[in-house]
């Protein structure tokens, strides 16, 4: 995956956790490990989205670091806008809104545009009330999502890993931990630290 943007990252060589911290720092420590013993599987994850960061240790530190890691610090373009696209003038500011189609029945149409202020507006009154409304629920998916990715590229050949997803997305924090207890410690503790959002006010 693209690592522009990655923040905060967890580096392993092989079931041990060589770094963990920003992305610069990250990056380098898994080229000296690598460097150290090219047969060793260093692999770097993404701490919030369990996603496995893709580097190039054929480069060198500095091109690592300027490569990988600079476009962490560049803003991405706003939802919709291609990069690379030249900044507004003077005018009324975009406001980050973005014009999109949406497909629905007449009498969809007919009650929002109803709506004090119009369909937009009544559009995006609905999505923040339905985001709110899920927030604990999508907390719960993105841990579950996180922590499913590391443990599948980590622990999937791990005693209790199928049972151990079962709890996870059950939201069994009992279960989860009882199958993950025998994993190597590095590898258990990142397991549930992805995963503690999935049983965290768990949605019945």
């Amino acid at each position: 995956m693209d690592i522009s943007g990655r923040s905060s990252c967890t580096a392993f060589a092989g079931m041990r956790r060589i770094a963990a911290g920003p992305l610069a720092e990250v990056a380098l420590a898994a080229k000296q490990r690598f460097e150290s013993d090219p047969t060793a599987q260093v692999l770097v994850f993404d701490d919030v989205t369990g996603e496995q960061v893709d580097l190039d240790f054929s480069l060198s530190g500095a091109e690592l670091v300027e490569r990988h890691v600079r476009d962490a610090a560049t803003p991405a373009p706003a939802d919709g806008e291609p990069a690379g696209t030249t900044p507004r003038g003077p005018g009324r500011p975009r406001l980050g809104v973005v014009a999109r189609e949406v497909t629905l029945l007449p009498r969809h149409w007919e009650w929002l545009g109803s709506q004090p202020g119009g369909a937009s507006v009544a559009l995006r009154k609905l999505v923040e009330q339905a985001r709110k409304a899920n927030e604990g629920r999508d907390r719960q998916r993105r841990a579950q999502d996180a922590a499913y990715r590391f443990m599948s590229a980590m622990a999937g050949n791990l005693a209790g890993f199928e049972e151990a997803i079962r709890g996870l997305f059950a939201a069994d924090r009992t279960r989860f931990d009882e199958m993950v207890a025998p994993w190597p410690a590095d590898i258990r503790d990142h397991a549930g630290k992805l995963a503690a959002g999935a049983f965290a006010g768990a949605v019945e």
